[in-house]
């Protein structure tokens, strides 16, 4: 069955960096839509970052903008997340998400195929 796998995150001090991965198993990687979610404690899910199967088109939440990128590999399956200039409030579970649906739908939480099982970033003061 297909799989998404999330790697990359742990602990680090505000104004840091890191990078998520999510390498994708058991799918036709170049033809999905692929993105991130983040769930904050006590919090609902929110859309991060998303891109094209070509990597052409990428799109952000207005609270990562200018400190996240999204990118991809179609040659290695994988998804990447750089995120820096990192502040407490990004602190959350970090999922990888894909889509056959557009980039458009996919920022609005809809038509997601398939999740990973998330990655715990914590940002310290």
């Amino acid at each position: 069955q297909v799989q998404l796998v999330e790697s990359g995150g742990g602990l680090v001090q505000a104004g840091g960096s890191l990078r998520l991965s999510c390498e994708a198993s058991r799918l036709t990687f170049s033809r999905y839509t692929m993105g991130w979610f983040r769930q904050a404690p006590g919090k609902e899910r929110e859309f991060v970052a998303v891109i094209s199967w070509s990597g052409g088109n990428t799109y952000s939440a207005d609270s990562v903008k200018g400190r996240f990128t999204v990118s991809r590999d179609n040659a290695k399956n994988t998804v990447y997340l750089q995120m820096n200039s990192l502040k407490p409030e990004d602190t959350a579970v970090y999922y990888c998400a894909a889509a056959l649906a557009s980039p458009s739908t996919f920022r609005r939480g809809n038509g997601i195929d398939y999740w990973g099982k998330g990655t715990l970033v914590t940002v310290s003061s």
